[in-house]
């Protein structure tokens, strides 16, 4: 009882001067995101600012370009434009829905059913890649040529007669219509929607599949109560990671649409290497980026999810 009630010893007081050691490596994660902050502010940053301050000069290439904070070059874009506008955001959400469409069966073919073929599915998913964007986008005007196998089977199909009452075909001709430049988006940007989509569904335990199923739940309803809510974050990854690049493209309206299927990056692409009206072209790249912004905020709080893949 007397050991237990006797007071610990004193701790020794620290000696005076002598500094705490300092803790080995606390700024080598700063150290390490150096490079890519440098990366960032170098190729990003001082870009964004340069074109910020291009949307509100004045002036001509001969003359040259000053600041004269002209915000009417805003205003002015967005009325002259906004046909292209809304255009780029139908197509790209036309093709968005489309990827998710043909994405999500076959991410949930690799996840679950694939088996001992899951690599060599995703060998085959990630295989346009291997290929120039610009040499897959030319490719689908052969497929889409007129009088082709493709055109043939959707004019027996009577498909072509749906497609030209909602104004996507011109007729038997599939080639410079707003169809065609959505196929090119869709067949582009697919591998996009399929990624982030199968790794949401990997991550899914299967023991959850196994308990709906002792609850005696359909298939429908385990995919409708726990599979696709469960996927959610790769849904919303893989729309985002389509849509934004999507409404900015111009090769596939360029290569496979014509003047009435212009988007707006067709617009940028033509004031800065064509028309050289360099303030418009910048006010028109802000604009771009402030509504797909808005556009991704919102959909981002009314998915409900902020797990993204």
């Amino acid at each position: 009882m007397a050991t237990l009630t006797e007071a610990p010893p004193p701790l020794s007081p620290t000696a005076p001067g002598k500094k705490p050691p300092r803790r080995r490596g606390r700024l080598t994660p700063y150290w390490l995101l150096l490079p890519g902050m440098l990366w960032l502010l170098v190729f990003f940053a001082l870009p964004m600012v340069y074109q910020a301050s291009t949307s509100v000069q004045t002036g001509s290439l001969e003359e040259g370009y000053k600041v004269t904070w002209h915000f009417a070059t805003y205003w002015d874009a967005l009325g002259d434009y906004w046909p292209q506008f809304l255009r780029s955001v139908l197509y790209a959400a036309a093709a968005t829905v489309m990827c998710l469409v043909l994405g999500y069966p076959l991410a949930y073919l690799i996840a679950f059913r694939a088996g001992r073929w899951r690599n060599l599915i995703m060998v085959l998913v990630i295989a346009p890649f291997f290929t120039s964007f610009l040499i897959r986008t030319l490719a689908w005007k052969t497929i889409l040529s007129d009088g082709g196998p493709v055109v043939g089977a959707l004019d027996a199909l009577h498909v072509l007669d749906v497609t030209s009452w909602l104004g996507w075909t011109s007729g038997d001709r599939v080639l410079a219509t707003p169809l065609a430049v959505v196929c090119g988006l869709t067949y582009n940007f697919l591998p996009f929607m399929i990624l982030p989509l199968y790794t949401s569904l990997e991550r899914i335990d299967g023991r959850l599949h196994e308990a709906a199923g002792d609850l005696y739940a359909r298939p429908v309803t385990v995919f409708r109560k726990v599979t696709f809510p469960l996927s959610m974050p790769g849904v919303v990854s893989g729309t985002l990671l389509t849509f934004i690049p999507a409404s900015g493209d111009y090769v596939n309206a360029e290569l496979l649409g014509s003047t009435d299927t212009r988007m707006i990056g067709n617009v940028i692409q033509t004031q800065f290497l064509r028309v050289l009206d360099y303030p418009t072209a910048a006010a028109l790249s802000f604009l771009l980026m402030a509504a797909i912004l808005l556009m991704v905020t919102f959909y981002i709080r009314r998915s409900g999810t902020e797990d993204l893949v």
